[in-house]
């Protein structure tokens, strides 16, 4: 976590499951943390983007013993009396006991006990009612242990209380304890999926440091942008780019010029305004990251640059300069790490992206081959999540060849291989929705509806419900229940849908105005025809006054509006339209029916 681990984890590590606090005391953002890290920062919640140009954000911290070849031998085995507890020299000798235990790879379990007596003991000998920090670290290594078994509901519940031990008033320890807790609380959150639960705990840590440390002090920066990369897997976009502003701010007094943390800071401001759109600033601050690290002899992060670089040529649609970008990367990729590393496969699949767009698909489909290739035979430290995301992006290609049936193998082979990983709850609610959509294509509208109603709950439940993403994919499931015939729950879904879309998008974006007109069709199907006439008079007022009438949706609007306008003035009480003839023009009708010319009416994906 932020001023807890170190700035830069090497790429190649592995993180540890637990690292436990150390002896030593510390100010507030030192290494010599007593907070425990119990994984990585989950991935984007979308996976719709390429990899980020941001660095990497492991939330675990290299243990001091890797690489050194020695094992510590387990502690042996300590039978203690329940009476004893209260004998103040047995809090710390549990405590020392667990931590050795975790050292010593003997396993979580007896960890777990030993850890479990140790906040036992330091609760019972708490001075004149008052807990020590004993307790405060005791409880933070708990906790560490319970992620670590997977156990982070009954993670939660320790470290609330932990947050609770510490009074900043006391001095800079006791600061030091309550960022800590809070921040280990923020992490698990997230791994939890809860990021909006996250993201307020990583901001009661920030606060805590801020009044210890001053709002300049080099470790709120990072801080800062810790908290900022949550904001943007939140796709609060904006949040994220005040922090980064002022992460920027602090690095620019404190840091010499072109530093690594000035190049941390500025791809991660390039990925928030390439998510805003904003391509020229993005491109801005990826040309400085890149001379940063071109300074710091960092060549595969200047090629990992290269890479994000060749992502806004690409938005730009500057293709030529695009492809060399993307061929620099390679270049550097397979020279220092080899043709089948992960990174390679990354790049061959945005060459493909790009040579679709240029139309050379059979270039395209060979990158996409090429790349299945690599994924299919990882080499030893390619994660689940690199290769998940790979498969991802090229089961969008795929779609775009229009084979739906390919794209959806991927996604499922994708969805398999993230199932059991904590901290992917997002990611894995992206893949359900894109799962939907191909269900929806190729006609298996149950299996459709199924994917987006657990896309949807894991996007409650991890705080995005008023993202516009989650619009999108509440507007996909009511489509799905339309085909089914659930036409009341497809209402609720426009209904809801409508809403986040005009906060988040405004009334005029193309995805707000599908929501509006398959909501009209939804409520002439229900028979509520002036709901729906009212619905379509404000969308050819908005195109009238704002948009234009050159869009071929107004005339077509225009001549729904006026047909149910024609019905309505025969008789209010008109029976509801058969949902059939609204899905589907080609069904059968009687010859009455057939000439209402009804097939325009229709829902909008």
């Amino acid at each position: 976590m932020p001023g807890i681990v170190s700035v830069k984890t090497p790429p190649e590590s592995t993180p540890l499951r637990i690292t436990v606090p150390e002896e030593s005391q510390g100010q507030i953002g030192a290494n010599s943390s007593r907070s425990e890290n119990v994984n990585t920062k989950p991935s984007s919640p979308a996976p719709r983007r390429p990899p980020s140009p941001s660095p990497s954000t492991s939330r675990a911290k290299p243990s001091p013993d890797r690489g050194s070849g020695k094992k510590k031998s387990p502690p042996e085995k300590v039978v203690i009396d329940e009476s004893s507890l209260d004998n103040p020299d047995l809090g710390p000798f549990l405590l020392k006991l667990a931590r050795d235990t975790i050292a010593s790879g003997e396993g979580p379990n007896k960890a777990l006990d030993y850890a479990l007596r140790a906040a036992k003991s330091f609760e019972r000998c708490a001075v004149d009612g008052q807990p020590s920090l004993d307790l405060a670290m005791s409880l933070h290594v708990l906790a560490a242990i319970y992620c670590s078994l997977g156990r982070f509901e009954e993670a939660l519940p320790v470290l609330e209380r932990a947050i609770t031990v510490p009074d900043t008033s006391r001095g800079a320890d006791h600061a030091l304890a309550a960022f800590s807790g809070h921040m280990q609380l923020g992490d698990t959150h997230s791994m939890l999926g809860q990021l909006d639960r996250s993201i307020e705990c990583y901001n009661e840590g920030l606060k805590v440091q801020m009044e210890a440390l001053g709002d300049t002090d080099p470790r709120v920066a990072e801080t800062c942008r810790y908290l900022a990369e949550a904001h943007v897997q939140a796709m609060q976009f904006d949040e994220a780019e005040n922090l980064c502003k002022r992460t920027l701010e602090i690095h620019r007094v404190h840091s010499p010029p072109a530093s690594l943390e000035e190049a941390a800071d500025r791809r991660l401001m390039a990925l928030i305004c390439e998510a805003k759109g904003d391509y020229e600033s993005a491109l801005e601050h990826l040309v400085l990251a890149s001379m940063a690290m071109i300074a710091n002899g960092q060549e595969n992060e200047v090629a990992a640059i290269d890479v994000s670089i060749g992502n806004i040529y690409l938005s730009l649609s500057r293709f030529d300069e695009a492809v060399f970008s993307y061929q620099k990367a390679l270049t550097v990729f397979k020279s220092s790490k080899g043709d089948n590393h992960p990174s390679v496969a990354s790049v061959f699949v945005r060459l493909a992206d790009l040579y679709y767009k240029t139309g050379k698909l059979r270039e395209s489909r060979s990158y996409c081959e090429n790349a299945l290739r690599i994924y299919a035979k990882p080499v030893p430290g390619t994660t689940s999540e690199e290769i998940a995301s790979g498969m991802t992006e090229i089961s969008a290609i795929y779609e775009l060849f229009n084979e739906p049936e390919e794209a959806l193998k991927l996604l499922v082979k994708a969805l398999k291989l993230l199932e059991d990983k904590p901290g992917q709850q997002s990611t894995i609610a992206g893949i359900e929705a894109r799962m939907g959509v191909m269900f929806y294509m190729v006609g298996r509208y149950d299996e459709a509806r199924s994917s987006f109603e657990s896309a949807v709950a894991k996007l409650r439940a991890s705080g995005e419900r008023k993202s516009a993403f989650f619009g999108v994919v509440l507007n996909q499931m009511g489509l799905s229940c339309v085909q089914l015939f659930k036409i009341d729950e497809a209402a609720e879904l426009f209904e809801e849908a409508r809403e986040i879309l005009e906060h988040e998008c405004g009334p005029c974006h193309q995805d707000t105005l599908g929501v509006y007109s398959n909501l009209a069709a939804t409520y002439d199907a229900m028979g509520r025809v002036e709901d729906a006439i009212e619905i379509l008079e404000y969308v050819l007022k908005l195109r009238e006054e704002k948009l234009g009438t050159a869009n071929p949706d107004f005339d077509d609007e225009k001549k729904r509006l006026a047909e149910l306008l024609k019905e309505a003035g025969k008789s209010r009480n008109k029976k509801a339209k058969s949902l059939e003839n609204l899905i589907d023009p080609n069904s059968k009708r009687t010859k009455k029916e057939s000439s209402k010319k009804w097939s325009a009416f229709g829902f909008r994906s």
